[in-house]
C-alpha cells in the first residue's frame, strides 16, 4: 500500500514506516502531523485517484528531527568581464516518518 501525497508544496509517494525528508515544518520533533491532500492511494492493486484531492483521506507522520541539508554552492562567472559571484544555500529540511495511511 502507497500514497502519493502533497507535503510543503511537494509531492511524495510514501508508504508506511518510511522515512522522508521534507521542507522545514513548523511541527516539534516527537509530534504526529497528519496531511490531507492525498492525490492518489494504492491498495491491493486498487488505485483510488482524487479531483485532485480524495476526501476523508489522510497520511498521518511523526516528526524526527530537524536538519539542514548539504551546502550547494552557486558560481556564476561572465568572462573577460571581471565579473565573479559565488553564493551558498543549505535548506531546511524535516525528518519525518509514515505511521499511517487512512482512507475514507
Amino acid at each position: 500500500m502507497y500514497a502519493i501525497v502533497e507535503i510543503a508544496g511537494q509531492q511524495f509517494k510514501v508508504s508506511k514506516d518510511q522515512k522522508v525528508y521534507v521542507h522545514r515544518l513548523a511541527s516539534e520533533e516527537g509530534t504526529t502531523v497528519t496531511f490531507d491532500k492525498v492525490l492518489l492511494i494504492e491498495e491491493n492493486d486498487n488505485i483510488t485517484l482524487g479531483a485532485p484531492a480524495i476526501e476523508g483521506a489522510s497520511v498521518e507522520a511523526k516528526v524526527l528531527q530537524h536538519l539542514k541539508g548539504d551546502k550547494v554552492i552557486v558560481f556564476k562567472k561572465k568572462r573577460r568581464k571581471g565579473y565573479k559571484k559565488k553564493n551558498g544555500h543549505r535548506q531546511s529540511l524535516t525528518q519525518i516518518v509514515i505511521e499511517g495511511i487512512n482512507a475514507k
